[in-house]
């Protein structure tokens, strides 16, 4: 077996404590641990595609070095590929970055290129587009945020995962956005295979928010392969909200988890309250609190 033969098969966990007043009324509410995969994020399911991609494309060669901007998982995720593939690495993402995120990444031997924090990671995307047209020769670029095989990874293996952990039985799906791939991706493998399986979007409730890895739609660059037709539903999260659902998933679940995972399960309870019993609910807990453990978030009371 070799490094990306780990990537993905992630569990599908229960969530007691937190869902304790759903289960009550027979919901289910599930999350799917993408942190088991090999570098900590759901992000490894959309790297591996794109890397493996280019190289059967010849788009990736030696020489070549990987480059992209990211908000941090997909960069560390490039990162690993790229040390295992024994390509270089360079990642672009937003100087305000977690230090855990920025240490993983030069752990793995990437180079970083630290943009403006208040530009986020649309600063980083147009800082790339510079840089590979400057040198279009030195670099494979993946554009993760336009690369098909993103969502396509989440379509050939998230959604038949999740279809057959939940023995069949998923009636919503609701997950935040970044690329928005691992939504577009799910939700379109779903609703092939039950046409009255829900899927809802969550995103923050304002452009100004610290929810790490997740796009207010609206007041940003939008993905090229975003679907907005997808969403049956669109439910809004504070940042408050989330950090104080990562502190509930550490402290009562024994989960320690990131901000945008906590966004989602807090999400996927607010919907579950509005919901019919027998309904099953699943989410994604996108990556370890691992990258965020000297975040102040951590230090609040609920």
């Amino acid at each position: 077996m070799e490094l990306l033969d780990l990537v993905g098969n992630t569990p599908l966990l229960v969530l007691p404590a937190v869902s304790k007043s759903v289960a009550a009324r027979d919901i289910m509410l599930f999350a799917k641990a993408e942190f088991f995969n090999p570098s900590g994020s759901v992000k490894d399911r959309a790297a591996k595609a794109m890397i493996l991609g280019g190289l059967r494309e010849g788009l990736l060669a030696k020489g070549k070095t990987i480059i992209d901007a990211t908000s941090g998982n997909t960069g560390i995720a490039y990162a690993m590929i790229g040390a295992a593939l024994s390509f270089p690495v360079k990642i672009y993402l937003p100087a305000n970055a977690s230090a855990e995120r920025k240490g993983m990444i030069r752990h793995y031997g990437a180079e970083i290129v630290e943009t403006s924090p208040l530009e986020g990671s649309d600063g980083a995307y147009w800082a790339v587009k510079e840089e590979i047209a400057a040198h279009p020769e030195k670099y494979f670029y993946p554009d993760q945020y336009h690369n098909d095989a993103n969502w396509k990874a989440h379509y050939t293996t998230t959604a038949p995962e999740i279809w057959t952990q939940s023995e069949q039985r998923i009636t919503h799906f609701i997950c935040g956005m970044g690329t928005s791939g691992t939504f577009v991706g799910v939700s379109r493998r779903l609703k092939e295979y039950k046409t009255n399986i829900r899927t809802i979007a969550i995103q923050p409730d304002s452009p100004f928010h610290g929810i790490e890895g997740t796009k207010h739609m609206a007041s940003t660059l939008k993905p090229g392969f975003y679907d907005e037709t997808l969403p049956d539903e669109v439910i809004e999260i504070s940042t408050e909200g989330a950090y104080a659902m990562s502190r509930r998933l550490a402290r009562e679940e024994g989960i320690h988890v990131g901000i945008s995972s906590g966004a989602n399960v807090l999400g996927a309870l607010k919907l579950a309250e509005t919901l019919p019993s027998g309904s099953v609910v699943i989410t994604i807990l996108c990556d370890t609190g691992a990258r965020y453990v000297t975040d102040q978030f951590w230090s609040g009371h609920d």
